[in-house]
């Protein structure tokens, strides 16, 4: 009768923390990371974005809300706000047409904080550098998920763990 009811309290949890899981993912908060490899400079950023906020332009976009990068060995973060054309840009814009087939890519031109004459410029899938050629690099994406959501799985994996536990333990114990 005990295995029955922690049965119906752990089913119980794990429903409610799916009703948890749905809401916080309706948020729309969707979040990247995103690397840039060149011959001359190699960095890493995030940003998010809310995709509720599409244009309905013929190539939607959606404003940046967060972003941050850096490139490897240089104290220097960049955010939105140094965009060359700040509030308009940075945006995230939709596409399936991208190398690494990344469902989202990143607008983001932005000058270089130590020699303001260099520039550098994300687009999609390609990073070039004012001073080199138009496709100096590239950009990749992966999309990462919400705390919420890995919280959610650790908390049920490990209600499933403790089940798992008790029935080994109660088949030990009537064995």
């Amino acid at each position: 009768m005990k295995l029955f009811q922690k049965l119906a309290i752990a089913t119980s949890l794990i429903l409610g923390l799916a009703t948890l899981t749905t809401k916080s993912a309706s948020a729309a908060i969707i979040n990247y990371a995103f690397n840039v490899d060149s011959s001359t400079a190699k960095g890493n950023g995030l940003f998010s974005f809310d995709d509720t906020t599409f244009s309905n332009d013929n190539i939607p976009v959606a404003p940046v809300q967060l972003l941050s990068f850096q490139f490897d060995n240089d104290p220097n973060i960049y955010t939105a706000t140094d965009d060359v054309e700040y509030p308009d840009y940075p945006v995230a814009f939709p596409t399936v047409s991208l190398a690494d087939n990344a469902p989202i890519g990143l607008l983001y031109s932005f000058l270089d904080k130590a020699n303001p004459d260099k520039s550098y410029d994300i687009s999609g899938t390609l990073f070039s550098i004012s001073s080199e050629t138009s496709d100096s690099g590239t950009v990749s994406y992966r999309q990462v998920p919400e705390p919420s959501t890995l919280a959610s799985t650790f908390i049920v994996g490990s209600i499933g763990l403790f089940l798992k536990r008790k029935v080994r333990s109660t088949k030990k114990i009537k064995a």
